[in-house]
């Protein structure tokens, strides 16, 4: 059964535990991390990532929002270019390696694709990871992952996990699924608001719209007011048809900038169960950044191992051995691979989110050591953690 765990406690020593020889990975003076494209094949290791530059958490002026983009279907196995299927006077023009390291304050326009539409908690994390850029609403999750493929946009800032509600599997599926890497997290506290057109009161309203992970965060308000939950795919979205339809006897879990956007009264603040409701987003782009070691930095991977007794512990512990504290382990089942026999379940991928940098020799060493024995290992990105709150 997959499972889901987040941490953030301190390494155990685990020397008393396993008896580990040195790995050929820790001999030398130096070893390499090597950077592809995604590979997949059992008992043949890629490991992949790659090292360029890139303008890290640059923002651009934006004097109004742009529409939502819209892109044709792709195929979930199907591979294509970059700007396969679009018009190439429609697209604009590609980012140069100048343009990547320009500064916030030189005016340039960044654009930053999110789900949802105006309103949405992704739109306020992508003006918080870049403060001035032009926020691109998407329909749907793979539609912000094409729309950084195909050159329609710089970033994509995209959730992954929840304090409440957990990870948010889509993403972790569609990371492996597409070409693009983590370039950095935004953290945003979410403060839930029920709202209502004008001149309706709390005992006028019958049922709620929202998202079903918003509603859930809210249950026991909800309960409390004896409120029929209908689930929608956005919270902005949810505010946006209670307004257009002007009804009367619904209303709507959403921000308070949802309520502003969309002309709504706040009948209530912050009616989610917990206070402590955080939201981590992950930024995309089409390049890594190159990983330092002047700030605290995250990296993430992927891998999956063969099938037997103490194989995941064994991978978890190259990390514990190097004193590499993990923050988030998460398994998907393998798609496409059958079971492997009636009484067993399907394999896994093991996405890990751990507190080092790839520019840390002691972190390229743990991968070396993971790569004797995984089948598949990816980087998902080296970045820097997100110390802030808002």
């Amino acid at each position: 059964m997959a499972a889901s765990i987040a941490a953030r406690s301190p390494v155990i020593s685990i020397s008393r535990q396993i008896t580990a020889k040195p790995s050929p990975s820790d001999r030398g003076s130096r070893s390499t991390v090597s950077f592809r494209q995604p590979y997949i094949r059992r008992r043949n290791v890629r490991l992949l990532a790659s090292v360029n530059s890139n303008g890290g958490a640059t923002g651009g002026i934006s004097d109004g929002k742009a529409p939502a983009l819209e892109l044709p279907n792709i195929d979930d196995d199907s591979t294509y270019d970059v700007v396969s299927g679009v018009p190439s006077h429609l697209l604009p023009k590609p980012l140069s390696s100048t343009q990547y390291s320009k500064p916030v304050s030189d005016g340039s326009r960044l654009r930053v694709a999110y789900q949802g539409v105006r309103g949405a908690y992704s739109e306020s994390a992508a003006e918080k990871a870049y403060p001035n850029c032009e926020a691109v609403p998407c329909d749907q999750f793979d539609a912000a992952f094409q729309a950084v493929e195909r050159w329609l946009v710089d970033r994509a800032v995209l959730p992954i996990e929840n304090s409440l509600g957990g990870s948010i599997h889509r993403n972790y599926d569609l990371l492996l699924r597409h070409r693009l890497h983590i370039v950095g997290e935004v953290k945003l506290a979410v403060r839930h608001c029920l709202l209502a057109n004008h001149g309706v009161k709390v005992e006028d309203l019958k049922r709620v719209l929202s998202h079903p992970q918003a509603l859930a965060q809210c249950e026991n308000t909800l309960t409390k007011l004896g409120l029929v939950r209908e689930a929608v795919d956005d919270t902005a979205g949810a505010a946006k048809d209670v307004a257009l339809r002007n009804l009367k006897d619904t209303g709507a879990v959403a921000s308070s900038a949802a309520a502003a956007i969309y002309g709504m009264d706040i009948l209530a603040e912050d009616i989610q169960d917990d206070c402590d409701n955080v939201t981590r987003f992950l930024i995309l782009a089409r390049e890594p950044i190159i990983p330092g070691t002047d700030r605290p930095f995250k990296t993430s991977i992927v891998f999956s191992l063969e099938w037997g007794p103490g194989a995941l512990f064994k991978a978890l512990a190259v990390f514990a051995l190097r004193q590499i504290n993990l923050t988030k382990i998460e398994s998907r089942p393998l798609r496409n691979q059958p079971s492997r026999s009636s009484d067993t379940c399907f394999d896994y991928l093991f996405y890990v989110d751990f507190e080092a940098s790839m520019a840390d020799q002691n972190a390229q060493n743990a991968l070396g050591h993971l790569k004797e024995f995984a089948t598949f290992l990816r980087v998902l990105g080296s970045y820097p953690l997100d110390t802030t709150m808002l």
